[in-house]
């Protein structure tokens, strides 16, 4: 099977799962306009030729990372990408944010570890029945506080440094995890709509980022990748 064969089925498995839809021509950001195939009914088009060139780029460097066991952050937080990201990151056991991005995560990573040990001891210390000296009381306020931690870094506990790179969905919302890899020269991959400024994001996969087939496509084909 030669590439262009390859390439071919790439792309039709791309459109297929709708990754050539944009947003509305209105909200497109300059920096994909070079990755805009068309407009139609007022929507911007990609060019999955071109999408197909980028997503390939960006499947060879994770497959490379896995070769040297590199870890790989997923951050997704709305809602079409939220489930996708979690799947995807703990099928290959890495790390991962579904919901809202807690400022510092990276760029104060030293007291974020803090909190996740806490987290850790306390869930430890319950397990092992040492949590029976105290109070009826305390032991709810321990409970609670467990809770508020698992929600806010449950798919963190196992970040023990700085990631090797970051995967994001949508750039443009998750501008905040962006702005903290760049800052601590963490490189980025990312899904990026017709919205996003690619400019930011070191390895862009320039396509659709807004609906759940989409993303799972990305996310599905970038799993396969880390198992090659």
């Amino acid at each position: 099977m030669d590439k262009k064969t390859i390439d071919k089925k790439s792309i039709e498995s791309m459109f297929v799962a709708g990754t050539h839809f944009g947003l509305g021509r209105s909200r497109r950001h300059p920096t994909v306009t070079p990755f805009i195939f068309g407009t139609k009914n007022s929507t911007d088009i990609f060019d999955l030729e071109k999408t197909s060139e980028t997503f390939e780029k960006a499947k060879a460097i994770v497959a490379s990372l896995a070769k040297e066991s590199k870890t790989i952050f997923f951050v997704g937080g709305k809602k079409e990408a939220s489930s996708a990201i979690k799947n995807a990151a703990m099928s290959i056991n890495m790390p991962y944010v579904d919901g809202r991005w807690i400022g510092g995560t990276l760029s104060n990573f030293g007291q974020i570890r803090k909190r996740i040990d806490r987290y850790e001891k306390l869930v430890s210390d319950r397990e092992k029945g040492e949590l029976s000296k105290y109070t009826k009381r305390e032991r709810m306020l321990i409970d609670k506080e467990i809770a508020s931690l698992e929600k806010m870094f449950y798919g963190i506990v196992s970040l023990k440094k700085m990631p090797d790179v970051m995967f994001i969905i949508d750039p443009r919302r998750e501008k905040n995890a962006v702005k903290e890899a760049i800052d601590m020269n963490i490189p980025v991959i990312a899904l990026a709509g017709s919205d996003c400024d690619i400019r930011k994001v070191t390895y862009p996969i320039v396509g659709n980022d807004a609906s759940k087939a989409s993303i799972g496509f990305f996310l599905n084909e970038i799993v396969k990748s880390y198992h090659v």
